[in-house]
C-alpha cells in the first residue's frame, strides 16, 4: 500500500532552537497557573527534547510538601489538563525525576538559601553552569518580597551562569504602582534579565500578524491610511467571574485585559516595519506606537471610551446572573466587565485611521479577533451598496486567516456578492504549540522579543490612566447596561459613528 503523500503545508517545519542546561524555579508551583498552565507547557517542550537532559525543576510555595508529594501532584496536573501534550510511554517517569520542591515563607531568606543550595547541586548535572530562570507565577504582591529575596541571597548574579526573571500580568495596577515595580525589580536585576510575559503574544496568529504584513508585497503596501478605513480588536469572553470575584473587583476589564493582552495587538498592527526581526528592533517599533497615540484626557473619556457592566440575561439557552449577583461582588459594585475605546494615532501611517477596541465578559461567545477594515471604492460602479474588504485575524478559537471580497455572482446581471477566502492553522496538520510552550522556551534562550519592555508597559499605563482616573471610585448609576448574551452596552454601537458597525462574530 503506498504511503500516504506529504502534507505540503508541513514541509520545513521543525523545531531546532535549544537552551543550555538550565534549571527553572517556579514560585508558584501549586498554584492555579501553574498547574493548569506552565506545567504542561513545560512538561511538552522536555518531551519534544527541546530542553535536553540536563534540565530540572524546583517548585516553590507556601505550601508545606516534600519533593514526593510535589511529583505526585505535578503529575496529576499534567495527567487532567487540557492543556497537556500526548503523552509517551514513560514520559511521565522520567519527567517525575526532574523535579524538586522547595517551601518557606517569601518574606525571609531561609527558602531562597534552599532554592541556592538545589541550584548548586545542578551544578555537575549542567556541565558546570548555574543557569536558572525564576518564574513568578503568584499574587502579584508577592512580586517584590520574591524579587527581593532572590536578591539578598545574590541569585541574580550571572558569574557562574545566566539568571533571568519571568513576571506574570499584571504588572501594577496603575501608572504609579507599575513605575514603583519597576525600580523595585531594577534595584535587583538588569533589564536585559526581565522578561515580563503576556501570552498573547505566544499565540500562533498573533505571531503570524507580522508574517502576513511584511512577508507578502500584496498587503505592506494598502497597510495605511490611504486604504485603511478603521481597524477593529474584539476580545470577547462568555465566561463570567468562574470564582475570581476577589481578583477581579480589584482589576476591572481595563487592567485584566485593556492595558496588557490588547495593547499588544494594537501595536503589532499598527507598528512600522522593523529593520531587523530582533527583540531591539520590533519593541522600538512597538513603543513608537504607544507614543503616537493621542492621550485620552480624563475630561475627555466620555468621548472616546463606554464602559459596561453585565446584568442577568441568557447565554447558550441558559439564564446566568449579573455581576453584582455574582459571589464575592459587592452589592452596587462599579467595577466595568466591559470596555470599548477608540484610539487615534498621530502619525503619518494612520493620521485619521481609528482603532476601535473592545473587550468583555459574558457576551455571546469567546472569540479574539483583529480585523483590518478598508475603504470602499470610490466609484459606485455596480448595483447595490458594497461592503468594505476585510482583512481578518482570528486569535482565538480556530486559529487562521481570512480575507472578504466582493465578487460577480453568476448569471447576465452584474450583482455582487460577499466572499471569503479562509485559511485555518489545522490546514499544517500539526496541533498548536502552547503560548506558555514557546515563551517559556524563549526566555530560557534569551529571546526577549515577544515580551514587552520596560518603557512599552509604562506607556500603555499612560493610555489608560485618563479612563481610570475618570471611572475608578465613582458611582456607575447606570449598571447594569447590557444583559449577559448580548454584545454588550448599546453606547458602544455609537462609539463607531454614522458609516461604521462592529463586526459580526
Amino acid at each position: 500500500m503506498p504511503e500516504p503523500a506529504p502534507n505540503p503545508f508541513r514541509t520545513g517545519m521543525r523545531r531546532s532552537r535549544a537552551p543550555e542546561p538550565a534549571t527553572l524555579v517556579i514560585f508558584g508551583a501549586t498554584g492555579d497557573l501553574s498547574r493548569r498552565k506552565l506545567l504542561p507547557a513545560v512538561f511538552g517542550l522536555w518531551q519534544d527534547g527541546l530542553l535536553g537532559s540536563a534540565f530540572n525543576i524546583v517548585g516553590v510555595g507556601r505550601q508545606e510538601m516534600t519533593d514526593e508529594s510535589f511529583r505526585d501532584y505535578a503529575l496529576e496536573a499534567l495527567k487532567t489538563s487540557k492543556e497537556t501534550d500526548a503523552i509517551l510511554p514513560g514520559s511521565l517517569e522520567k519527567f517525575r525525576e526532574l523535579l524538586y520542591y522547595e517551601y518557606g515563607d517569601f518574606a525571609t531568606d531561609e527558602v531562597y538559601d534552599r532554592v541556592g543550595k538545589q541550584l548548586d547541586e545542578a551544578e555537575n548535572a549542567h556541565g558546570g553552569r548555574k543557569n536558572a530562570v525564576f518564574y513568578l507565577s503568584t499574587p502579584p504582591s508577592l512580586f517584590e518580597p520574591i524579587s527581593n529575596g532572590l536578591g539578598r541571597l545574590k541569585l541574580q548574579d550571572e558569574s557562574e551562569g545566566w539568571r533571568r526573571i519571568i513576571i506574570e500580568k499584571p504588572f501594577g495596577t496603575t501608572l504609579t504602582t507599575a513605575r514603583h515595580l519597576n525600580d523595585v525589580i531594577h534595584s535587583v536585576w538588569d533589564e536585559s534579565q526581565v522578561y515580563r510575559i503576556d501570552h498573547y503574544l505566544g499565540k500562533e496568529t498573533v505571531q503570524n500578524l507580522m508574517a502576513i504584513r511584511f512577508g507578502n508585497a500584496i498587503f505592506e503596501p494598502i497597510w495605511n491610511r490611504s486604504y485603511v478605513d478603521h481597524v477593529q480588536i474584539t476580545a470577547a469572553e462568555d465566561l463570567g467571574l468562574e470564582g475570581r470575584a476577589g481578583y477581579y473587583e480589584e482589576a476591572g476589564i481595563l487592567r485584566d485585559m485593556l492595558q496588557n493582552h490588547l495593547m499588544q495587538l494594537f501595536t503589532l498592527v499598527a507598528m512600522e516595519p522593523p529593520v531587523a526581526f530582533d527583540e531591539g528592533a520590533i519593541r522600538d517599533e512597538k513603543v513608537k506606537v504607544l507614543r503616537a497615540v493621542r492621550p485620552i484626557p480624563k475630561e475627555q473619556v466620555g468621548d472616546s471610551a463606554v464602559r459596561g457592566q453585565y446584568g442577568p440575561g441568557t447565554l447558550a439557552g441558559e439564564r446566568v446572573p449579573g455581576y453584582r449577583e455574582e459571589p464575592g461582588v459587592k452589592p452596587g459594585s462599579s467595577t466595568p466587565t466591559y470596555v470599548a475605546v477608540k484610539f487615534e494615532i498621530e502619525n503619518w501611517r494612520w493620521q485619521g485611521v481609528p482603532f476601535f477596541i473592545r473587550t468583555g465578559k459574558r457576551l455571546p461567545k469567546k472569540v479574539t479577533e483583529i480585523a483590518v477594515v478598508f475603504k470602499k471604492p470610490p466609484l459606485g460602479l455596480f448595483p447595490g451598496g458594497l461592503e468594505r474588504n476585510v482583512l481578518a485575524f482570528r486569535i482565538q478559537p480556530d486559529e487562521g486567516v481570512s480575507l472578504k471580497f466582493s465578487s460577480k455572482t453568476p448569471g447576465q446581471e452584474n450583482q455582487l456578492r460577499e466572499v471569503t477566502m479562509d485559511f485555518r492553522y489545522d490546514a499544517f496538520g500539526a496541533g498548536l504549540e502552547s503560548p506558555y510552550s514557546r515563551l517559556v522556551l524563549d526566555a530560557m534562550l534569551g529571546d526577549a522579543t515577544l515580551f514587552p519592555r520596560e518603557d512599552e508597559v509604562d506607556h500603555a499605563w499612560q493610555l489608560v490612566t485618563g479612563m481610570l482616573e475618570a471611572w475608578d471610585g465613582q458611582d456607575a448609576p447606570e449598571f447594569p447596561n447590557y444583559a449577559a448574551g448580548s454584545w454588550g452596552p448599546e453606547a458602544a454601537d455609537a462609539l463607531m459613528g454614522p458609516d461604521r458597525r462592529w463586526r459580526r462574530l
